[in-house]
């Protein structure tokens, strides 16, 4: 997989790509991720890239320029499955929604910056729009990176046990379950005496049930999803 990343500020980003799976999945070759700087494509020597808004208004606006610039100029180069804009009042980023891009060959990702880009942008080259939830950061540069992190490591290959992202949470609708490690007993807090039974089909019933009770917990709306006949039903008389 390809994925390049338009922002008017490299710098937020870059560091963060050469770390931990990121970094391991770009070495292994799974992955390509290329970071383009817009000034470099900007409307004049000093490679500005904004303007004020027709009209009024607080804040600056991202020109059609430089971003048709970029994209074209990569368009040009290979074929994208998705042109994405990480914006605020775009659709919420789910697991199944990541899923779908991890399948995907080549991504390009806008990172949004000021109070955001010119409109004709998100008419014409953008294909997608994501919000990683509702609330309003400085730039698109951390939206982007979440999509990023939670894209590559579903690419095979890059975690060192595969099933592990099939049991996050969200992956089958649930929350995912405690999980512990040793020692069995800290200070008198004791693991659950099942997960040390060895017996494999009731350590998978109580994750399921605890995946249950948590979800109903906490995000008791998943739950339509998985159970749309039951609602708040499953959980009534779990053991845990």
């Amino acid at each position: 997989m390809r994925i390049d990343v338009v922002t008017a500020v490299p710098q937020i980003i870059e560091p963060v790509l050469g770390q931990s799976i990121l970094g391991r999945a770009q070495r292994k070759g799974v992955v390509q991720i290329v970071v383009h700087d817009l000034h470099q494509y900007g409307v004049d020597r000093h490679g500005h890239i904004d303007d004020v808004p027709y009209g009024g208004g607080a804040g600056m606006v991202i020109r059609c320029e430089p971003v048709f610039a970029c994209i074209e100029k990569l368009q040009a180069e290979r074929r994208y499955d998705e042109v994405i804009y990480m914006t605020a009042d775009g659709e919420r980023l789910t697991q199944s929604l990541v899923n779908q891009l991890s399948l995907c060959r080549n991504l390009i990702i806008l990172a949004g910056h000021y109070k955001g880009v010119d409109q004709r942008i998100r008419d014409v080259l953008v294909t997608k729009e994501i919000s990683i939830g509702d609330y309003v950061l400085t730039g698109g540069e951390l939206p982007a990176l979440v999509l990023i992190d939670a894209i590559v490591r579903l690419l095979p290959g890059v975690l060192n046990d595969p099933e592990s992202a099939l049991e996050d949470s969200f992956q089958a609708g649930l929350l995912e379950p405690p999980v512990y490690t040793r020692p069995a007993d800290f200070r008198g807090y004791k693991v659950p005496e099942v997960l040390l039974s060895g017996d494999h089909k009731a350590i998978e019933q109580w994750r399921y049930e605890q995946a249950l009770r948590k979800t109903l917990e906490r995000r008791p709306e998943l739950l339509a999803d998985v159970y749309p006949e039951l609602g708040r039903k499953p959980c009534h008389g779990s053991s845990g």
